[in-house]
């Protein structure tokens, strides 16, 4: 079983660190929206299109999505990658422990 435990334990650790990457990647693009940046540049191209494919999804499901000029789709994408890295990642965590 200890095999088991490893893989589960490998696959929580690559799990959160890609959640933990996606996280930044959101502030990023947070950043780069309040300071209008040059959509030329490749740093801010690839933020754009990292996140807009889940942010766009977002907003086609809330209703209140953008209200008043303000979106609001990526705090509720952070917030879901939050609840992720708490829930899904730390049960992983515990699962291979229980495993060992």
């Amino acid at each position: 079983m200890f095999v088991f435990a490893n893989l589960l334990y490998a696959v929580a650790q690559v799990l959160d660190y890609l959640l933990m990457a996606y996280f930044w990647i959101l502030i990023g693009r947070a950043v780069v929206s309040w300071v209008r940046a040059d959509y030329n540049n490749p740093i801010v191209r690839f933020l754009y299109a990292a996140t807009e494919p889940v942010l766009e999804r977002v907003r086609n499901r809330l209703p209140i999505a953008a209200v008043g000029g303000f979106d609001f789709s990526p705090i509720a994408v952070w917030l879901a990658v939050v609840f992720l890295r708490h829930f899904l990642v730390r049960t992983l965590y515990d699962l291979a422990s229980t495993l060992r």
